[in-house]
């Protein structure tokens, strides 16, 4: 039997946390913890069965939490429940989808996922409680902070730094050797309006 596990947030970027979920096939999501007036609809079809308030109960009947709230332009709302729910000493595993590529001599954190047709190379470092989305490329050599997203599409050239906290966009390029700072935010290539 698959492992359950529990999803925290239930808006856009839960739909495809979802997605990579069953795609992955390691666990089964036994429900979605959102807001309070979404208690009992369903979100994929599977049940939102309590809010924030809630965490405190239920992370005494389930051990496998992930954070699917997304981040865009601020990680506070995601460090706060990441940082509750350690305090109740859940599990975060690492999600994986089965079309990404992470090299055997990649290091990835905790609560991180690595979504559809992502690339991570060689002797990368991914941080704790990170998104890296659909496509982005990781190159070697690369740390990537705590609580950071890498957006759709985005590049990130050999023996980049990037610091915790911060914001890659879709499509973006940052090129080799480069140092972002902490609580950066890189723009998307391409903005449409």
């Amino acid at each position: 039997m698959k492992n359950e596990i529990i999803l925290v947030g239930g808006g856009g970027h839960c739909h495809s946390v979802i997605d990579v979920i069953q795609k992955e096939g390691k666990y089964s999501i036994a429900g979605i913890i959102d807001l309070k007036e979404n208690i009992g609809k369903k979100i994929m079809g599977y049940p939102v069965i309590g809010e924030d308030s809630d965490l405190p109960s239920i992370s005494q009947q389930y051990k496998n939490f992930h954070i699917s709230l997304g981040f865009i332009k601020d990680p506070m709302k995601r460090i706060q429940l990441f940082r509750l729910l350690e305090n109740y000493n859940v599990e975060f595993p690492i999600i994986v989808s089965p079309t990404a590529y992470v090299s055997k001599h990649a290091l990835i954190g905790k609560a991180t996922i690595i979504m559809h047709f992502a690339q991570i190379n060689a002797n990368s470092i991914i941080g704790e409680n990170c998104i890296v989305n659909s496509k982005a490329l990781i190159e070697h050599d690369t740390n990537i902070g705590n609580n950071c997203h890498v957006s759709t599409g985005a590049i990130i050239n050999g023996h980049v730094k990037i610091g915790s906290e911060s914001f890659v966009g879709s499509g973006a390029i940052v090129v080799n050797g480069v140092h972002v700072p902490q609580k950066s935010f890189v723009k998307s290539a391409t903005l449409y309006k």
